[in-house]
């Protein structure tokens, strides 16, 4: 059975969805596995590092879908357009296809891996169980987002993180608020309070408090008059009651500090807009907003995605795909991720489909020609 991984289409991404010591493990487990020429090159992984393992490195990647069985991505398959190249339309029907393909996202891609006959699993929606961590790419992204989102504060404010004791007297640490306190928000607390700043958080679902403390961060919240809780770890919508009383927390708390870090999600999916105008005047000259949110829409109404605004002083960062900005480790933990789906279905030395299994269930977008998953069924019945 042969593993194909390409060079990704997506502008400005870096990452690779198969780094060598995987294709090491597949190979011993009896695939054979081919990747793109140049596949690994921008995540700083040269052709011959895949060579030496075994891979086949191949410079057709019209060939190498139309032959492949099973295709690992990072990105959503292109459909041609601004990419160059229709990656769907060279899959054969019953191609099995894995990676991070964001349905709700990116549902034309969707609507093309169905007509093609593609079996499309989507890392993003795998459940979060305790025999799925190791294939949840949402945490291994979110977690080096986290970490990045904090360097580049780090980088944009004019102040020192830690406090420090200098002959000249001594200079207080920098505050920093980071709201929601799912992986991205964990770790980010985790990284400025390394930095020596003084962290405090906040998240809708009152459970995390602990998680917010255990690493190093203040707790503050609202009481809630609607449980927020969506399932598997995620956030719904407050209801206006609860909206109007955390937009006041974050007022208050968006104006005390040097540093907001905003990471929230709908679902995993989508930005709900929680920083308004209104909260970045009322913010210190020279703070700084990092809008870690940016691929799902923004969490903050000032934020352009991929671009750096000065608002009255204070700099709001929308960067986009932060995971593509550390790409060598962001490919391996990728990768790991995708080899653990693969390992947890091989039988006799190839990838079986159990549709019936809770992993396969949840991660399954589109089979045999139609889009399975209701979520991203609804959304394309809306299109």
């Amino acid at each position: 059975m042969l593993i194909s991984a390409l060079r990704e289409a997506a502008l400005g991404e870096r990452r690779v969805a198969l780094v060598p010591e995987s294709c090491k493990k597949l190979i011993q487990a009896g695939y054979a596995v081919a990747i793109e020429t140049g596949a690994g090159v921008a995540a700083h992984l040269p052709d011959d590092a895949y060579r030496d393992v075994g891979v086949t490195v191949e410079a057709d990647s019209a060939a190498l879908l139309g032959k492949a069985d099973l295709v690992l991505r990072v990105n959503a398959p292109s459909t041609g357009g601004t990419a160059g190249r229709n990656e769907v339309d060279g899959m054969r029907p019953g191609t099995i296809l894995l990676g991070s393909l964001m349905p709700l996202r990116n549902l034309e891609a969707v609507r093309a891996l169905a007509a093609r006959g593609v079996t499309a699993f989507s890392t993003d929606a795998i459940p979060r169980i305790t025999r799925a961590q190791a294939m949840d790419t949402l945490s291994s992204m979110a977690s080096i987002a986290g970490y990045r989102g904090v360097l580049l504060a780090a980088q944009e404010l004019p102040k020192y993180f830690p406090m420090l004791m200098t002959a000249a007297g001594m200079v207080p640490p920098a505050r920093v608020f980071v709201v929601g306190a799912a992986v991205a928000g964990l770790q980010a607390i985790a990284t400025a309070r390394r930095l020596g700043a003084n962290v405090t958080a906040t998240d809708v679902r009152p459970e995390v408090k602990e998680q917010i403390e255990s690493v190093g961060g203040k707790y503050v919240g609202i009481e809630l008059a609607e449980n927020a809780v969506a399932g598997g770890g995620y956030a719904r919508e407050l209801s206006e009651e609860d909206q109007a009383r955390q937009r006041e927390l974050l007022a208050e708390q968006c104006a005390a500090v040097d540093v907001v870090i905003t990471t929230a999600l709908i679902g995993g999916v989508f930005a709900p807009k929680l920083i308004t105008r209104a909260m970045v005047e009322r913010m210190k000259p020279g703070a700084v907003l990092v809008d870690l949110a940016a691929d799902g829409g923004c969490n903050c109404e000032l934020s352009r995605p991929g671009e750096t605004v000065v608002f009255q002083g204070v700099t709001i960062l929308a960067p986009l795909n932060v995971p593509s900005g550390m790409p060598t480790h962001a490919s391996t933990l990728f990768s790991r991720n995708l080899t653990a789906f693969v390992q947890a279905f091989t039988r006799d030395q190839a990838f079986q489909l159990d549709l019936a299994d809770d992993i396969q269930q949840g991660a399954l977008i589109t089979h045999e020609g139609q889009v399975v998953q209701a979520r991203t069924r609804d959304a394309l019945a809306r299109t």
